[in-house]
């Protein structure tokens, strides 16, 4: 699987343009596709109004899913959002990824995971919204 432009999603998912958004903006769930040059990942972030997250990435390669989960918590200052992972499939691996929000609208963010300038795109969706199947996608 790959490593998940760490959480880009998350990513990412909670940055808004310096000034622009409240702090809270990020709350909600968020589905993106589409690591830079793979079509077959894609991940769903809950972010919570606590500053706690879930994040499930998909790996799609031949109708078949690999699936990697994640939690920990998330802050955003100044359209930076920073994220602690705490575990990665239950087992305690802690890292700390940072992500730079250029867009975001309420329904789509777009941000820059600052580790290695990959730009990433997430859209909000329903807080009971489920992956999507890899037969779907790939």
């Amino acid at each position: 699987m790959a490593p998940h432009l760490p959480f880009l999603v998350l990513l990412a998912l909670a940055a808004p343009v310096a000034g622009a958004f409240p702090d809270s903006w990020p709350v909600g769930t968020w589905f993106g596709q589409g690591q830079p040059h793979d079509r077959g990942e894609m991940w769903v972030a809950r972010m919570l109004a606590d500053g706690a997250f879930r994040v499930q990435f998909r790996t799609c390669r031949k109708g078949k899913a690999s699936d990697q989960f994640e939690t920990g918590s998330w802050t955003l200052k100044d359209g930076l959002e920073t994220i602690d992972i705490a575990t990665v499939n239950g087992r305690k691996l802690p890292r700390r990824d940072q992500y730079r929000i250029l867009r975001h609208d309420g329904h789509t963010q777009v941000y820059r995971y600052l580790r290695t300038g990959f730009v990433f795109t997430s859209h909000r969706v329903a807080d009971g919204y489920q992956m999507p199947r890899c037969d779907l996608v790939s």
